[in-house]
């Protein structure tokens, strides 16, 4: 008899990451993402630029042996450029079947956040929440939920998987 053992242990492993996000900050705005996207989180490293890509994707790393393209959050979201520093953090992410680094001011905490206290967020015009899966209420916070497989478009998608 044939026991699938890594498939039970998957379902379980999904579970327990439900309800859970990773918080991080662009600026004093406060984003999460849901914790079963995240593979690692790692401080700001070298990155090569690569020719003609967004201004948002800052080039890849090689993070052992891998490598990574790397999106600044904070220039996708259409904020000023910051200088990275030791507070800056890399989110490796596995979304929309790519491996990509997201780019953050700082990492915050790992929060549970129940699905009644996520709302989702106002219609103000095509496209304009097209990032954002839902408005989270966090004690006194408010975090503004990133849905990782809208971040980049298909058309992007595609052409970070060919680096």
């Amino acid at each position: 008899m044939v026991e699938y053992v890594g498939f039970q242990g998957y379902e379980e492993e999904e579970d327990t990451l439900r309800g859970k996000y990773l918080t991080f900050l662009i600026g004093s705005d406060s984003y999460g993402i849901e914790l079963r996207y995240v593979t690692e989180i790692i401080g700001i490293q070298p990155v090569t630029e690569v020719p003609e890509l967004p201004d948002y994707i800052r080039g890849v790393i090689n993070q052992r042996g891998r490598i990574i393209p790397i999106m600044d959050v904070r220039l996708r979201f259409r904020k000023p450029f910051r200088e990275y520093d030791d507070r800056t953090c890399v989110i490796i992410v596995e979304m929309s079947g790519i491996t990509m680094g997201l780019v953050v001011d700082s990492v915050a905490d790992v929060l549970s956040i129940p699905d009644e206290n996520i709302v989702e967020p106002p219609e103000i015009q095509k496209n304009y929440n097209r990032y954002v899966l839902g408005i989270a209420s966090a004690g006194d916070d408010v975090k503004l939920i990133l849905d990782c497989n809208k971040i980049l478009t298909d058309d992007e998608v595609e052409q970070l998987s060919q680096l």
